[in-house]
């Protein structure tokens, strides 16, 4: 009996695996060029100084574009933007984060609340690296217009690509565990769409000036956008 000729000979393919990232700076050439090594990462233990040194790019980077946000009106918006947006980017995702473990569980995923916290901050600090990116671009418009509704419009925008391709991070982060479904992290991510939508509009103003740090009257973010429209500054 004669074997096979159509039978490969070739050792089976072996899973793509990666080197451990260590450092801040391999971390954002991480995330950017091979996001699989992070996700690889925090499958291993002990990986809590990645997990902050991810937070403090998200944080670094969104004070960053804050302060280009501030330049359209400056004075007080020069400082109060940075903050404002740092800290209601680096909240929304704390408050988030037991609803993603939740839905992660309910993937049937076996990734530890630590880990799915890692991916977390892989979101984070990847979206707000990509809207570093639209900065020079925000502060050309910012420079050289005086329409708020339109330079609202347009860090929208910034903020929804900047957004997607890290939800992109995450879910296929968490892929990796092989769960039996993807469904429940993709309405998490409605979910995280809509806090960060109202969390900007609870943190207004970000762009135009005010004589109060935070707003005295609740709204909804749509009835926000709304009012700006139909009242164009």
């Amino acid at each position: 009996m004669t074997d096979d000729p159509t039978a490969s000979t070739a050792p089976p393919i072996e899973e793509q695996t990666y080197q451990p990232v260590q450092g801040v700076i391999p971390a954002v050439e991480a995330i950017l060029r091979e996001p699989g090594r992070i996700a690889a990462t925090f499958r291993q233990r002990g990986q809590g100084r990645l997990i902050l040194g991810l937070l403090a790019v998200a944080a670094f980077c969104c004070t960053i574009y804050g302060l280009v946000v501030g330049t359209f009106s400056g004075g007080a918006q020069l400082w109060a933007a940075p903050i404002k947006i740092a800290a209601g980017m680096l909240i929304s995702g704390l408050i988030c984060l037991p609803s993603l473990y939740i839905f992660s569980c309910l993937s049937g995923s076996p990734a530890r609340l630590a880990q799915v916290f890692g991916f977390l901050t892989g979101l984070l600090a990847l979206s707000a690296i990509l809207l570093i990116g639209f900065a020079p671009v925000a502060w050309v418009f910012s420079a050289s217009t005086q329409s708020v509704t339109g330079m609202g419009a347009l860090h929208l925008i910034f903020w929804i690509v900047a957004t997607w391709f890290g939800l992109r991070f995450l879910i296929g982060s968490l892929k990796q565990f092989a769960p039996k479904s993807s469904e429940g992290v993709k309405v998490w991510a409605i979910i995280f769409i809509l806090v960060q939508l109202q969390m900007m509009t609870a943190l207004r103003p970000l762009i135009s000036t005010s004589d109060t740090f935070l707003p005295r009257e609740k709204k909804f973010f749509a009835g926000h956008w709304a009012d700006c429209i139909e009242k164009p500054k």
